[in-house]
């Protein structure tokens, strides 16, 4: 049977900072805010965020991809970051063709250290 959809959680080391983040700067909207967890909309899944307190670590090496769909999208996505009133966490660009794999994407951060990816992914 075909899931309907799919939801990812991630620990993360403050929920409101985290849920702030999502929202004010990606633009993302809260699914589900279950105080401790929180799950965003992005479209074909969820992607949700468990505040377990800073003991626990963050999810070494995790990049989380958002699909735009087209190149200019992702350029427009650069844009607007790049004049976003909140701050911007390590925001890297311009958008590029990866050397590696076939997506034109560019990396930015989140408060947990997670690295954030927007990108079309290209026929090359």
């Amino acid at each position: 049977m075909k899931p309907e959809s799919s939801v990812i959680f991630f620990p993360c080391r403050d929920i409101a900072e985290t849920k702030a983040y999502y929202t004010r700067v990606l633009g993302l909207p809260v699914y589900k805010d279950l105080g401790s967890t929180v799950w965003f909309d992005c479209g074909y899944g969820y992607l949700a965020f468990v505040d377990y307190g800073p003991e626990r670590p963050m999810a070494s090496g995790a990049c989380i991809s958002f699909n735009l769909p087209t190149g200019e999208a992702v350029d427009e996505m650069y844009q607007t970051l790049q004049n976003s009133p909140h701050p911007v966490l390590g925001l890297e660009g311009p958008p590029a063709h990866h050397p590696k794999f076939p997506v034109y994407s560019f990396f930015l951060s989140d408060p947990n250290g997670y690295t954030l990816e927007y990108q079309k992914t290209t026929d090359v």
